[in-house]
This record gives structure tokens, C-alpha cells and sequence, in this order.
């Protein structure tokens, strides 16, 4: 499919695909990997390597959404004093670069990725320009159960003071203390392990002077103790919601007439409400990056922020801009249609569920007969379930600590991509194959460092210097992003992957002999249109069966008497016949090693 069928079918689906980048990794050329090294000597990308051509790259990819992560000015280790940026202490930065969940000003961008530190929100807004002129939609990071301990917004708006700045640290709590604290004792370090010292152990004018807070605050994942552990999240502070240290609510909450009313009910339901003050705070933060174009947010560990708050805020972001796409990071199934149906998200990672069971497919460690289970658990909510194979918090693929080769994948990205109405989402770089086998410093191989100025090596060769043509990839790594772009663009033009989803390997898997713990089928239908996916896990076994599709699925397929010739869209070289005959179908099927067909009437 070219890009012209794509942009003329497009528009009669709404299949959204995400291209997750790491904002300060993705134009870097430098290829030093030094561990713990510096930007000067590593590199570092900026805003404007996102070119409109580089842009239009990614569009023709198969791509509706950008997620840029790392934009909010978080906590680095730079020297930034002549734009009035005070220093962070490099024994609360994970990295040298820094951890961009650890905000340290929510009004303003990461100056590491400006050309210019002075302009730095001027060339965001330039960025996001640039975007929604390649026809793409913008996504940024909002950080809201932490923030960095040396947290200092120098662009606040005028009503606002900045976090913290009101509360009364005598208290462990209080419902408008923005941070909960731990009364008259002062914070301590976690006791760093050699290979986790800060800055990897080199020397830093700043280390000279131990990093002090009096009194201690909760670290940001929860932890109540002044020494938190190495584990625990000990460079950020965890917000304060009206949640009692008891876990009891200071906030009215949700009536369950509410589950399933629109934004509008939930508006009226919080207006004449008394609410916490970081309530307040994190709205205005959100507003202020809708008044900039963003056009939706990705909430990091929702879960550890209360419903009720996602309720207002995101009620209030859609009055606002209905069309926001708004994404949560939720890891705890039984909270998934609270947080869908009261807090008002859009989309869930499929973390738990669906990624996790391709991997153990990948590894050939479990059946494909456990895809059966996550399809039925998640039925009702399936559209609201945001798929993905990689993303900055996971392995790559490619690793040897996941699949130790790209390719294996190629069966569950069809299958993710195409099993439900939900938005796709792919980590830059997993297109050609990355495999994260650099040690960065405080990012350990297997994932490609957040916290550290690295470069991402097989992505740069699709770089190629600004080029962005891949013209330095291997033949395989163009092979495997031209299956990617292939996969990405048949989503969102294909109208049957928005219909109703119809289960054909339960009823057909005892035909598949030997090959049915690795192959999997299904159709989408809608309307007039129907697709038949077809994927082989298995590496090195061919699969060839006559299958006889029983009456019932001939009848869910609206399938009339005689021969049905389906095209495959992926690969397009093979075509499938479907024969029916007083009601039963018959169908050859030959899968090789890793197939991944996705057939269409």
C-alpha cells in the first residue's frame, strides 16, 4: 500500500498509531557511548533535528501521534545559571542526563534540547509546529504523583505559587500541603552501591557540598522513611492529593451514577467542590500545554494518583479540547474501568495482559492459547487498551535479554497492531531492529537509557546524519522497517480493524495439529469489509493445514456460497482462497516460520 492509498482510506477509520521517541536521543549522531559521559563528549539531540523532512519520514511510516518524552525541564546535571537555572544536586539525578520523571519545572522545556537555552520554549513551540504540519498530533510526558526534590518553577503563572511553597512542613499532612512530610527529621541518601554512585564516581563541584532537606519528604513511590532505599524513587517527591497517610479520601468521591456519564456530568459534579490545592496546580499545568498546542497527554503511574482527581482533570481537559488523547500508565487490571469509566482516560497500557503474553510467546515460554484469555478478559474495554511490543520502561526486542532478534517479533506486531480498535504504539528505533546493548552509566543494557547521554546506534543508522533515509542500514533493518511501515499504514487504513472481533483459532486450533501453541487466527469485520490475520511464532516450522471452517464462523463471516479470494496486505504476494459449500468452508493454509498475513476480501 503507498502513501496515497493510505491518506485516501485513512479518513474512513480512526485507528490511532504512536510513535514514542526519546526527545534528546533521537538526532544524536555521536556514536561515543562513553559511560556516565557528558552531552559535550556523547552528544545530545535537540528540537530542531525533528526536521519537517524527518517528520514526514515518520508520518509515512504509519504514524497519527508523536509522543515526545524528556521535553518538561526536568532534574540534569548542566551548568545553566546564566538563564538564572539554579544547579541540581548530582546525588539525587539518576544519570548525567537525568531522569525525565523527575520534573524539576512544569511551565518550561528541558534546555538540553535547545539550540539556543534562552529560546528554549520558542523552539518547542516551533516543534510543535512543525508537527502538526507533517499532519501529526503531539503528546507529552505530565508527571503528576512526583516531582523532583529540587523542584523551582521560574515560570509559573501569576495566580500560582510554586509546589510546596505554602505548605506547612510541621505536618506530616494536610489536605493543601502540595508534598507529606516527615517532621523534624532531615533526608538521607540511599546507601549507592560502586557501580551507582553519582556521576559513576567522577568529581563534580557540586558533590563538595552534601545535598540537604529538613524536614525529609515522601519519596516519590510512597516510601515514608528519611533514608530511602536505592530502589525506592529517592531523587523525587511524591505529591500530595488530599490522600490521608491512613489512605482515607479528603475529597468527596465519585457517586457510581457517574461510571459511565460523559465529561460534561463530571464537570458540573466538581464545580461547586472544595479541592486540594494540587488539584488546582496540575490543571493549570495542563491547560497551560493545551494553550500551546499539545494536543494530549501520557500519565506517568497514574494508579498512585486518585480517580476522583483524573475525574476533574481530565473532564476538564476535554471541555476544553474533546479530540485530547489522553494515555495512562495503569499496571493493576482490577482498576482498569474505574480508571476508564470514572477517571475519564482514554487509553490503559496493555502492559499486564496482551505485552506481557506476547513476550512469553516471543521466548516460547507460554501458548498462543493464552491470547484467548486477554481477548475475553478484556472485551469490554478492548478499545481502551493501548497496544505495544517496546517502550522506554521496557527491553528492547532485539536485546538478548528479550528475543536476541528483531525478526521474532514480526508475528506479534501484526497481531498487536491488528487484534483491536486501540492505538498501536512503537519506541523510535524498534522499526530497525535496536537492540540497547550499551552500558550508558546508570541505564543498564537491555533498555535504552533514559538517564543518560547516549546514542542509539542501529536508529542512527536510519539517521543517517540528518539524512533521516536510512541509507546505512543493513538490508535486514530496511527489510524489517519496511515491514513495520507496511504493518502501521494497513492499521490505520484497513475499516474492518474498527470492527467486531471473531475468534477462529479456538474453534479451529485442534485442526492445527502440532503448530497450534504457535500459530493464531482471527478476523475483524466491518460493514462489507473483512480481514483474516494469520500469525506463525514459531521460527523454524512450517505450517500447512486444510482447515474446514464450521458453519456458525461462515455465518459470523456473512460469507454466501462459492469461492472468496482474500489478498494479503502485509507482504502482498500471496492470496487466500476460501471455498464455501452448503455452508462449511474449506481454506488451504500455509504459514512459513514467522508469518505474519493479514488476508482482506
Amino acid at each position: 500500500m503507498n502513501a496515497l492509498d493510505t491518506q485516501k482510506m485513512s479518513a474512513y477509520v480512526d485507528k490511532k498509531v504512536i510513535y514514542h521517541v526519546f526527545t534528546r536521543l533521537f538526532g544524536n549522531s555521536e556514536q561515543n557511548n562513553i559511560p556516565w559521559s557528558t552531552k559535550e563528549i556523547n552528544g545530545v539531540g535537540k528540537f530542531s533535528d525533528f526536521t519537517d523532512f524527518a517528520l514526514q519520514q515518520i508520518k509515512e511510516l504509519g504514524v497519527t501521534h508523536i509522543w515526545y518524552t524528556g521535553v518538561l525541564h526536568h532534574a540534569i546535571i548542566g551548568d545553566y545559571t546564566d538563564i538564572g537555572v539554579g544547579h541540581d544536586h548530582p546525588s539525587i539525578v539518576k544519570g548525567r542526563a537525568g531522569s525525565p520523571y523527575a520534573i524539576k519545572d512544569y511551565f518550561q522545556v528541558n534546555p538540553d534540547l535547545a539550540d539556543n537555552a534562552e529560546e528554549r520554549m520558542e523552539e518547542f513551540e516551533a516543534l510543535i509546529e512543525r508537527t502538526h504540519r507533517a499532519g501529526l498530533k503531539v503528546i507529552i510526558d505530565i508527571v503528576p504523583n512526583h516531582v523532583a526534590r529540587q523542584y523551582k518553577s521560574l515560570n509559573n503563572p501569576i495566580h500560582a505559587n510554586d509546589f510546596g511553597a505554602d505548605d506547612d512542613v510541621k505536618l506530616e499532612y494536610h489536605r493543601n500541603n502540595n508534598f507529606y512530610y516527615i517532621p523534624e527529621q532531615s533526608f538521607e541518601l540511599p546507601d549507592f552501591p560502586e557501580a551507582f554512585q553519582p556521576l559513576g564516581g567522577s568529581e563534580h563541584p557540586t558533590l563538595t557540598t552534601p545535598y540537604f532537606e529538613h524536614p525529609a519528604k515522601w519519596t516519590g513511590n510512597g516510601s515514608r522513611k528519611a533514608k530511602p532505599k536505592l530502589d525506592d524513587w529517592y531523587e523525587t517527591v511524591k505529591i500530595n492529593y488530599g490522600v490521608r497517610p491512613d489512605g482515607s479520601k479528603d475529597f468527596p468521591e465519585l457517586p457510581e451514577n457517574l461510571r459511565n456519564e460523559g465529561v460534561q456530568a463530571h464537570i458540573e459534579f466538581w464545580q461547586h467542590q472544595s479541592l486540594p490545592d494540587s488539584w488546582i496546580k496540575f490543571r493549570d499545568i495542563a491547560l497551560f500545554w493545551l494553550d500551546k498546542g499539545v494536543d494530549g497527554f501520557r500519565y506517568d503511574v497514574a494508579e498512585l494518583v486518585p480517580v476522583e482527581f483524573w475525574s476533574y482533570l481530565n473532564s476538564t481537559i476535554k471541555i476544553k479540547n474533546p479530540d485530547a488523547f489522553l494515555m495512562a500508565e495503569v499496571y493493576q487490571p482490577d482498576l482498569y474501568r474505574d480508571f476508564i469509566q470514572l477517571g475519564k482516560m482514554d487509553y490503559l497500557y496493555d502492559k499486564v495482559d496482551l505485552y506481557d503474553t506476547l513476550k512469553a510467546i516471543i521466548q516460547n515460554k507460554e501458548s498462543v492459547s493464552s491470547i484467548v484469555r486477554v481477548q475475553k478478559e478484556l472485551a469490554d474495554i478492548e478499545h481502551h487498551m493501548l497496544h505495544f511490543l517496546e517502550n522506554h520502561d521496557e527491553q528492547r526486542i532485539a536485546s538478548p535479554e528479550f528475543a536476541g532478534n528483531a525478526d521474532l517479533a514480526r508475528p506479534a506486531m501484526l497481531l498487536s497492531a491488528t487484534i483491536g480498535s486501540s492505538p498501536t504504539m512503537v519506541y523510535f528505533g524498534q522499526e530497525v531492529g535496536e537492540p540497547a546493548l550499551e552500558n550508558a552509566g546508570f541505564g543498564q543494557p537491555s533498555r535504552t537509557s533514559i538517564f543518560d547521554y547516549v546514542s542509539v546506534p542501529h536508529h542512527q543508522r536510519w539517521l543517517n546524519n540528518g539524512a533521516f533515509d536510512g541509507a546505512l542500514l543493513n538490508q535486514s533493518e530496511k527489510n524489517l522497517r519496511a515491514f513495520y511501515s507496511s504493518v502501521l499504514n494497513y492499521s490505520i487504513s484497513s475499516p474492518a480493524l474498527m470492527g467486531h472481533y471473531i475468534d477462529l483459532y479456538s474453534p479451529l486450533s485442534e485442526q492445527l495439529a502440532s503448530m497450534k501453541d504457535h500459530v493464531f487466527i482471527f478476523a475483524r469485520q466491518k460493514d462489507k469489509h473483512t480481514t483474516f490475520v494469520a500469525v506463525n511464532f514459531n521460527p523454524h516450522l512450517h505450517c500447512k493445514e486444510t482447515l474446514i471452517i464450521p458453519a456458525f464462523l461462515i455465518q459470523q463471516l456473512s460469507l454466501p456460497e462459492g469461492t472468496h479470494t482474500f489478498k494479503e496486505q502485509i507482504e502482498q504476494q500471496l492470496s487466500l482462497e476460501l471455498k464455501v459449500n452448503k455452508g462449511i468452508g474449506s481454506v488451504e493454509l500455509y504459514l512459513p516460520p514467522l508469518a505474519a498475513y493479514a488476508f482482506e476480501l
